[in-house]
């Protein structure tokens, strides 16, 4: 298992500051949102793309991919009715599937969920149809640049649409690209209707990335969730990859954040060997 550090908790340091921060903390790789780079990814130039690539590697860590993904431009909507803004959207997130590439990325987490809500007049089944179309295409375009478009399910509290993990394969099943995939997250699945390490056996097959946080937005083991029948699930799964902290109450200190976090994951993860024994 590898252990990643999203970078948005780092307030007010620059990206380097953050990659110092994981580095000298012990993670191995770092998650991007892009509005801390900038306001569009489109503002980011080949050259500033190179130095933020290079960033990392200089730290000794991957840049794992980006999340946050609509927190900025304002304006853009994925389910609704108008063509124009639907188009923009997906022209938009083809953009941050470039920028993911360009920084040696490999995934992009699709949470937005406002950007995504079923508006008030349209049904579910429209907005299902047109993100399904929204999401072939991006997937088509994620596996020509080598990356993976994961959608996240998140809790009805959040959002109205893909409110179940159940739900978020269901439509990667639709899809049906390489390049589309989905992403399981600790705090959305506290608001699920099955116990997370059911929904991880069963979502095994279409899982790409995980993020591990708290039920009470914070980082892992900061709360009362308890994190080794999580991690026995992911092993049991066959899960190999990413597990990247992201947390959304930015009220303790990063240092404190990025250390106690990857403190606890690893010590659950030990607590939590696979069918072969191995921690």
């Amino acid at each position: 298992m590898k252990f990643a550090m999203c970078n948005e908790f780092c307030q007010g340091r620059s990206f380097a500051g953050a990659c110092s921060l994981a580095a000298d903390t012990g993670y191995d790789g770092i998650e991007i949102a892009p509005f801390t780079l900038a306001d569009s990814v489109l503002d980011i130039p080949p050259a500033r793309r190179r130095t933020v690539r290079d960033t990392a590697a200089d730290h000794g860590l991957e840049i794992v991919g980006l999340h946050w993904l609509l927190v900025k431009p304002e304006g853009l909507h994925l389910t609704g009715p108008d063509a124009a803004v639907r188009a923009r959207t997906v022209d938009y997130l083809a953009a941050e599937i470039d920028f993911c590439a360009d920084v040696g990325g490999r995934v992009l987490v699709f949470g937005s969920p406002n950007q995504r809500n079923v508006p008030d007049g349209e049904s579910y089944e429209q907005a299902w149809g047109r993100a399904a179309e929204a999401f072939r295409r991006l997937g088509e375009y994620a596996a020509r640049r080598n990356v993976v478009f994961c959608v996240e399910p998140l809790a009805p509290a959040e959002t109205n649409f893909l409110q179940t993990a159940a739900e978020a394969a269901r439509m990667v099943e639709e899809v049906g690209s390489p390049g589309f995939r989905m992403i399981l997250d600790v705090k959305a699945m506290c608001g699920d209707v099955e116990p997370i390490p059911q929904i991880i056996r069963r979502c095994a097959p279409y899982l790409e990335h995980f993020h591990a946080n708290d039920a009470n937005l914070s980082g892992p083991g900061f709360g009362a969730t308890d994190f080794v029948p999580i991690a026995r699930a992911l092993r049991e799964a066959g899960y190999d990859s990413w597990v990247s902290v992201e947390v959304f109450d930015f009220s303790v200190a990063p240092e404190t954040i990025a250390r106690q976090s990857l403190d606890y994951l690893k010590r659950v993860f030990r607590q939590a060997p696979d069918e072969r024994g191995t921690t």
